[in-house]
């Protein structure tokens, strides 16, 4: 492509609404624009690269024994009211009706709509298993659209689903699509992580999510430094144990109420007391899909709203307002607390975390009324909880579940997200076949979804300086810039030209940057947009039949001789790619 023909318009500064790196070089580079919040056009750049990185997914999916389809994006209500997710989903799933007052989903995913394709079909279990994934533009309304394609309102996905006879048959299948992720993330260039994940609304009780280990990242990822161990998890389904302040082991105090007059957080209280944080009990009062519940957690830890919704079984929680609070506890915000705190309300429910709180001993907890807190609070004597659950947010330093080594955090993007659906769709929407006996069972089902879009954005999150982006070989939009110094001089332009030619003759996607402009703007839009690989060509170089290579954010120059340089940058070209795509492993067949 010559830069005169493309539609490749950069911009020299960062756009005021862009926070992260990806956000402000996509527009910068002219790989997309923004229509909407959360809305983006993608200019040529922009979807050359998303082209790629579908294609590298279409070529592992097929060799995992996938096939390809395309569903529709609208789906009726009904097929989601069959699932029970027409209610469960919230916000984000976008409803819409017809002019006959029939409602409809903007598919965010397509649990529903495969189900009952497969359904309708699939009859025996010769038949299974069976494979089917599609690449598609997504829709999901989010509160707050932001970080560009990252979290955006419409966005392209891959999602697979496959369907088995058996547990043992989608084990072994999940194995195969993790060995696929794993494939499509090393051939994008990427450095990445696959960890325990919460399978949310999806469902399920399994679910790995695929990370993309960078700074910017909206994950904090929960790793054991142990190679041996490898626990990995996001900080919604990580497990810890926290460390006990040995004052928690005292002989048992007598419970007894003091006065805490405008003393309401966990640092007043305990300043105020001269006590660790460590003592207290946070009493928090949560709304669960209508129910009033009271979360116990140590005064110096958080509570993993993951982990509980999934402990009450709620498709949503959110914690009480102050009227609320203290309706329930006779109280004001702050002064809560499980001591007699279900004998008054009548309506409230107690749980509490496991790891902080059981065998606690000479706490300090609210006392339900205005400016009093109880010292000496200890769970087996004080207070009744209906329900132990692992509630905590782990953290760094926590030891490791698995080997007892102090964890680990960093941060990730989530690029693909892995689950054993297990019979959460088929078992409410009625979709069986029949076994080998004849009788009808409910499918197995296991889901797989790989963020195209926001796979592109990661990749510059991981890959950029402060001059641009630099693509990996296997994605950049194209593989090799020419820069001829001066479009004047009849030489550099011929040289350029003819290798610009011989190249595309190779295969070799080339971006030939013929503009009249001064060299320092051509370098720096080289920079800015990041193709892999820099010519040159310039009066100087030609005096010796020379031209000048480089890679992006190398600072080695080569020189090539003229005759030779189509023959060796092809070939510079295809190793890069060769080191991103290892010998491909047997075909997998589900």
């Amino acid at each position: 492509m010559l830069w005169t023909k493309a539609f490749i318009p950069t911009l020299k500064e960062n756009p005021a609404e862009a926070e992260i790196v990806s956000h402000k070089l996509m527009i910068r580079a002219g790989m997309m624009r923004k229509l909407g919040a959360g809305i983006y056009t993608y200019l040529p750049l922009g979807w050359r690269t998303i082209r790629k990185v579908e294609q590298i997914v279409r070529e592992e999916m097929d060799r995992a024994g996938a096939q390809e389809l395309l569903l529709p994006i609208l789906s009726p209500a009904e097929l989601w009211r069959e699932s029970g997710r027409w209610d469960e989903y919230g916000k984000e799933l976008m409803r819409l009706k017809d002019r006959h007052d029939r409602e409809f989903a903007l598919g965010p995913t397509h649990e529903e709509v495969i189900t009952h394709t497969v359904r309708g079909e699939v009859r025996s279990y010769q038949e299974l298993p069976l494979c089917l994934y599609q690449i598609q533009t997504k829709f999901r309304d989010e509160v707050r659209p932001r970080f560009g394609v990252m979290r955006g309102r419409e966005f392209t996905m891959k999602d697979a689903y496959s369907f088995h006879r058996d547990e043992e048959s989608l084990n072994d299948y999940y194995k195969v699509m993790n060995e696929a992720y794993s494939r499509i993330f090393t051939r994008c260039g990427l450095s990445f992580r696959a960890v325990l994940a919460d399978p949310g609304i999806m469902g399920g009780e399994v679910s790995h999510e695929f990370m993309v280990l960078a700074s910017s990242g909206e994950t904090v990822v929960i790793s054991c430094p142990n190679e041996e161990c490898g626990y990995a998890a996001t900080t919604d389904t990580a497990v810890g144990n926290p460390s006990i302040p040995t004052k928690l082991k005292e002989p048992m105090e007598q419970l007894r109420e003091v006065h805490t007059p405008g003393q309401k957080t966990v640092e007043e209280v305990a300043a105020f007391l001269n006590v660790q944080p460590e003592k207290l009990i946070k009493t928090l009062i949560y709304n669960a899909s209508g129910r009033r519940v009271a979360v116990l957690i140590r005064g110096d830890r958080d509570v993993n709203e993951a982990k509980l919704q999934k402990a009450l079984r709620s498709h949503e929680v959110a914690l009480a307002d102050e009227e609320t609070i203290k309706r329930v506890t006779g109280a004001p915000l702050g002064y809560a607390g499980p001591v007699k705190l279900a004998i008054p309300s009548g309506e409230i429910r107690v749980i509490a975390d496991k790891l902080t709180i059981k065998g606690i001993c000479n706490g300090v907890t609210g006392a339900n009324k205005a400016d009093y807190h109880l010292m000496g609070v200890c769970d087996e004597r004080d207070f009744e909880v209906d329900e132990w659950h692992d509630l905590l947010i782990v953290r760094e330093g926590d030891k490791c579940p698995q080997c007892g080594k102090p964890l680990t955090a960093y941060r990730g993007i989530e690029v693909g997200q892995i689950f054993k659906l297990g019979k959460k769709y088929s078992e409410s929407m009625g979709a069986t076949f029949s076994d080998k006996n004849g009788v009808a069972k409910p499918f197995i089902m296991g889901c797989y979804g790989i963020g195209v879009t926001r796979t592109a954005a990661a990749a510059i999150e991981q890959h950029h300086d402060e001059n641009g982006i630099m693509w990996p070989m296997s994605i950049a939009p194209y593989r090799v810039e020419i820069i001829p110094m001066n479009v004047s001089d009849e030489a550099s332009m011929k040289v350029a030209g003819e290798l610009y030619r011989t190249l595309n003759e190779k295969g070799i996607e080339v971006l030939l940057d013929d503009r009249d402009e001064r060299p320092g703007v051509k370098f720096k839009d080289a920079d800015l947009i990041g193709i892999p690989l820099r010519v040159v060509v310039g009066p100087k170089g030609l005096a010796q039949g020379k031209i000048e290579i480089k890679y992006r954010g190398s600072k080695e120059v080569r020189l090539l001789d003229v005759s030779r340089a189509a023959e060796e940058i092809a070939a510079m070209v295809r190793g890069e790619l060769e080191k991103l795509n290892p010998k491909s492993p047997a075909c997998h067949t589900p």
